[in-house]
């Protein structure tokens, strides 16, 4: 009997040691089945997965990328089922108002991916590696990477450009066991050799070289390659070219999937220094600036004439006997003041007061 009852007593420990676990897990912020930090979990009915991306491929089913910044425009993303966040370094631009991708680091895009994956469970989640953190040399490129998938949270890396060490770049990166999503056509990093914000493949030898460029990445390895502001028969010719998906903006209808901003697609920031910056080919699916725009000044109306907050926006409540007990305490302190105040406040958001000795007044010392 001795032996049943002892086993008795390690299988209820038991139970109650995987109820504990199973409580410790909801309550922590780190992805069940992770090791540490890094990447979440990429279970099949959870997760967006390189697999799910090629079965949609194979299958010819449109793939929805949208580049976000933080949180709560991740929380969107999860939410509309969209298949691959992007946290671009276009945040230079969007979220930090300088006027090209190049000025953000490393740490700062750091910073956005850690936001963005506290925020998206469901979608593939791809970091920019910035400028200057990859160009180098491979050691420097693989360093980069890791830390986008340590620190950041992102199951992949996307690196610009096709150019030979970016291609050796891509191709060091993995092999060293990391995702990578290529991006031909405007590379906004090479401002300073393209000229500017300038579409490309807009004549036989650049139509030619994002083709090239595309299959060159293709072979380093990459899974996906962005093709950004050409035309749409040369996005065409480079999708029908490749096995991976292409991935378009500003590039027309003929790529596997496409991408925009969130920022642009919401028409969030109608603001003079963002209208120069903001893509003609992006389509505004809503205007969310305009209605940002009017409820701010509502309620810079509302604040400025006393209207808000009323009562149905003054929820914590003090009931009649602590406010009396609360002025006494004050008077005694010799905030006469302080104590009329607070009565007067007490009156005018609707908490009752009890008669006093002196007529419902502040009472007397």
């Amino acid at each position: 009997m001795g032996f049943f009852a002892a086993v008795s007593r390690v299988k209820s420990a038991q139970k109650c040691g995987s109820i504990f676990l199973r409580h410790l897990r909801c309550m922590s912020n780190v992805p069940e089945e992770t090791v540490y930090s890094g990447p979440k979990p990429q279970t099949p009915n959870q997760r967006v997965t390189l697999t799910h991306l090629r079965q949609k491929h194979r299958k010819g089913e449109p793939i929805t990328v949208v580049t976000a910044y933080d949180y709560p425009s991740a929380v969107h993303l999860d939410t509309a089922g969209i298949d691959v966040c992007l946290v671009g370094d276009s945040a230079s631009m969007v979220v930090h108002g300088h006027d090209t991708t190049l000025p953000i680091s490393l740490d700062e895009m750091l910073v956005h991916c850690r936001a963005v994956a506290r925020g998206a469970n469901r979608p593939l989640l791809v970091g920019d590696l910035p400028f200057g953190t990859y160009e180098s040399s491979a050691s420097q490129a693989i360093d980069t990477a890791v830390r986008v998938l340590k620190e950041g949270g992102m199951d992949a890396i996307k690196l610009e450009g096709g150019a030979p060490t970016r291609i050796t770049a891509a191709r060091s990166i993995v092999e060293a066991g990391i995702a990578v999503m290529g991006h031909v056509g405007l590379t906004p990093q090479a401002i300073s050799v393209l000229g500017g914000f300038r579409p490309q493949g807009k004549n036989v030898a650049s139509a030619v070289k994002v083709v090239e460029t595309a299959l060159a990445l293709q072979e380093a390895g990459c899974f996906s390659v962005v093709l950004e502001c050409v035309p749409p028969p040369v996005a065409a010719a480079a999708t029908s070219a490749l096995r991976i998906p292409t991935i378009g903006i500003g590039a027309g209808p003929f790529c596997s999937g496409q991408v925009l901003v969130y920022h642009d697609l919401l028409g969030m920031l109608q603001h003079p220094h963002h209208a120069k910056v903001t893509p003609k080919f992006c389509k505004q699916f809503a205007r969310v600036g305009d209605v940002i725009n009017k409820a701010l000044l509502e309620y810079k109306e509302e604040v400025t004439n006393g209207s808000f907050p009323g009562p149905a926006h003054s929820p914590y409540k003090i009931s009649a006997s602590d406010v009396n007990g609360f002025l006494n305490e004050l008077q005694k302190l010799g905030l006469d003041e302080a104590a009329s105040a607070a009565a007067e406040a007490a009156e005018k958001i609707g908490t009752p007061q009890s008669q006093s000795s002196n007529g419902g007044s502040p009472p007397s010392q």
